[in-house]
């Protein structure tokens, strides 16, 4: 099996972990340990946490319009800063726990606030969404063909020009980007463009009549908060599963082995952790294994899980956001352009 871990100087290295199992471990058994976490824990616990982290976001969404109204530079730019933060907390951490139905136990509500949080406030369309994350990279993470994170290479950029000066595009090319991904959909279509642009049409109500900018510098605004965490947003998608094991479609391991040998969780960031989510960045590895529970119970769990898997003999993959960047710069070719080696599993499948 082929990983990319720190070593003590925290540069990252190719390393070959030969995992060798006698017995491989039951899923049931980590589920049957998360489950009584879960039953014993409280509704503040599973949701409330949540959901009291996207209420102070869409009030700190009229904080972020009040600064960005004052006469102030500095005021300005922090109300730039704090309106893309508010925008990331809604459109990814918002939409990727209601897609994943963690927002609350009710199947319904969840695809209500899914609509809310990427359609409209995110411009991007929950039904792609869904197509793309739920039903394709989360049962086949790391499956060559299938979910192994090719939608995220580019390659024909050169490595520096894909890792510190594409993302910021991504702003820009969010609407043509889906409506190729809905093309022959035509239904699915126009209700994205009707959500899309009622977004659209509140997010430039609120820069031109709250903030008083003009349509031009509102344009210009949108892009630069919108821009903001785009950088370490297309980072954290590639950081996490690219360089670790591949396997084909044929010969896929167990589900436990899959999950726990192609993730990585990258260190909590306070500033990534409200924005992206816990179960984006530093518990990625428990919501690939769990993956309808909420950010927090994420955060709960992880000690449990990170035990079971150490115990058991299975890799528990962590690494530094540093490292990981230093690896991708220098070994961009082998990991974006190439195409990535299948790895032959080991242990009693």
């Amino acid at each position: 099996m082929v990983g990319y871990f720190g070593d003590d100087q925290g540069q990252s290295e190719e390393v070959y972990d030969n995992v060798e199992l006698k017995d491989l471990p039951k899923m049931a058994d980590l589920r049957e340990e998360v489950n009584a976490i879960v039953q014993k824990s409280s509704w503040w616990e599973r949701y409330g946490v949540d959901w009291a982290i996207m209420f102070a976001v869409f009030g700190l969404v009229f904080v972020a319009v009040y600064l960005m109204s004052c006469d102030s530079m500095l005021a300005v730019g922090l109300g730039i800063a704090l309106y893309g933060f508010c925008h990331n907390s809604i459109a990814v951490k918002g939409a990727h726990a209601a897609a994943h139905g963690s927002m609350c136990t009710s199947t319904a509500w969840n695809r209500v606030w899914m609509v809310l949080f990427s359609d409209i406030a995110g411009t991007f369309p929950s039904d792609a969404a869904y197509n793309i994350h739920i039903k394709t990279h989360h049962p086949h993470t790391n499956i060559i063909g299938l979910g192994d994170s090719s939608t995220w290479k580019i390659p024909f950029l050169p490595a520096y020009l894909y890792m510190y000066v594409a993302p910021l595009l991504v702003p820009v090319i969010t609407i043509p980007v889906s409506l190729s991904e809905l093309r022959g959909k035509w239904l699915q279509m126009a209700k994205y463009i009707i959500l899309a642009g009622l977004g659209l049409s509140i997010n430039f109500y609120l820069l031109m009549n709250m903030s008083g900018f003009t349509f031009t510098k509102a344009l210009l605004v949108s892009w630069a908060a919108r821009a903001m965490l785009s950088i370490p947003y297309i980072h954290v998608n590639i950081f996490q599963h690219i360089g670790l094991p591949m396997y084909s479609q044929k010969s896929r391991p167990k589900r436990i082995y899959q999950m726990t040998t192609g993730v990585l969780n990258l260190p909590r960031n306070p500033i990534l952790d409200f924005s992206f989510g816990h179960s984006i960045v530093s518990c990625h590895v428990e919501h690939h294994l769990f993956p309808t529970l909420s950010d927090n119970m994420c955060l709960k769990i992880q000690p449990t899980v990170s035990r079971f898997i150490r115990k058991t003999g299975l890799p528990y993959n962590e690494d530094t956001y540093r490292s990981r960047l230093d690896l991708f710069t220098r070994k961009y070719e082998k990991l974006m352009v190439n195409a990535p080696p299948i790895t032959h599993f080991v242990g009693i499948q």
